[in-house]
């Protein structure tokens, strides 16, 4: 496992690495700016900013404290702009290939400039984005619902991330909206936390604020379960939150299903889970599933509405991309798949940069019709 590990840091960090030379290569090559010889400030400080996120992540999961948050955080958000840089590089690249191959005259200079500066602008504001969470409102109709769900409504929270760059104070924030939103029940889908080293309790410590009639459920994302996840549910079972441990509880008539990440992505343990749930296929049931994958299991197992979370939407692109070629059209939304409805939320925080473009943290309200 640790040559896995370390395998795996070699490659991330070589891939920084190659990034930030293209992006310096480019803004010196297109800029015409002089690249005297030797070690500048700029190579020196953009060499040091290639290896800051990994360096964060390491400290992240050993430390809990401010220095560690703040220099987290400042990793974080310049691996966001190194992205956007990035493509801006590509962009510049492009367009002088394109203007050799038409044998039209291009401004690099003039290309650059506004390339780059066009990056940063919209890392700013993929910056202020993610930081704005939204309330999604949906309808959803269930069949054979009983009459007392008709008019409720359940609020879907997942990947919140609490750790370095969320902290206690987003958490209130999102328990104060749910408190004037005022849901019957809450379900949580997993990822509350980031999987790095925290204060668990005083992090899950705003869920004690929240008083929905029907009760708040959570089960585990791959985050929890990058460790041991025992400190992180005994702190969401401390502030009150039910955790659904491969099982199933029946609210006033409609039948829900938690199961753990690591138990949903083992086809056989899946499949074991739902057949111990016993399921009355004449009632309506949920499913909490902290990724939209396997959906052949629970639709076969007779599950009328599915909740996820894990994709963000990809957060930003290119990495919208990649999740619409891993989930397809159950990356995002309210989908039907057979004769099971399946809704995959963006979630209210950010994993890595905490950064949105093209997609918006929320906080789900599903009213049961």
């Amino acid at each position: 496992m640790r040559a896995r590990i370390a395998v795996f840091v070699v490659i991330i960090q070589s891939i920084l690495l190659l990034a930030h030379w293209f992006i310096y290569r480019t803004w010196i090559d297109f800029r015409a700016v002089a690249d005297p010889p030797g070690i500048t400030v700029p190579q020196a400080a953009l060499a040091l900013l290639s290896v800051s996120f990994v360096a964060a992540s390491f400290l992240a999961f050993s430390y809990f404290n401010r220095f560690a948050r703040v220099f987290y955080t400042i990793a974080a958000v310049w691996l966001g702009m190194v992205n956007f840089l990035f493509l801006a590089a590509c962009l510049c690249w492009t367009l002088d290939f394109g203007g050799r191959l038409t044998g039209l005259d291009v401004d690099l200079p003039a290309v650059a400039g506004v390339l780059f500066g066009l990056a940063i602008l919209l890392g700013i504001y993929a910056l202020i984005n993610a930081r704005w969470v939204r309330v999604k409102r949906i309808k959803v109709k269930l069949p054979n619902l009983p009459p007392t769900w008709r008019g409720r409504v359940a609020a879907l929270v997942s990947d919140v991330h609490l750790g370095h760059v969320n902290g206690v104070a987003f958490m209130r924030r999102i328990v104060a909206k749910l408190t004037r939103l005022g849901p019957d029940v809450v379900f949580l889908t997993g990822d509350l936390y980031d999987g790095t080293k925290v204060d668990a309790n005083t992090l899950a410590a705003p869920w004690k604020e929240l008083s929905a009639p029907l009760g708040a459920y959570f089960i585990t994302g791959n985050h929890e379960e990058f460790s041991n996840p025992v400190k992180y549910l005994d702190a969401v079972r401390l502030a009150g939150v039910r955790i659904l441990n491969d099982e199933k509880v029946t609210l006033d008539g409609l039948q829900v299903v938690g199961v753990l990440h690591h138990t949903s992505a083992n086809a056989d343990q899946f499949r074991s889970v739902l057949d111990r749930a016993a399921l009355k296929r004449e009632e309506p049931s949920i499913l909490l599933s902290h990724a939209p994958h396997a959906l052949p299991i629970p639709e076969q197992a007779g599950i009328s509405l599915q909740l996820s979370g894990h994709t963000h939407g990809g957060q930003f692109f290119p990495f919208t991309w990649f999740t619409r070629r891993i989930f397809g059209e159950f990356t995002y939304g309210l989908k039907r798949f057979g004769n099971m409805m399946v809704y995959t939320t963006t979630g209210a925080g950010t994993w890595g940069p905490p950064m949105r473009l093209g997609t918006q943290p929320e906080i789900v309200l599903i009213q049961f019709e």
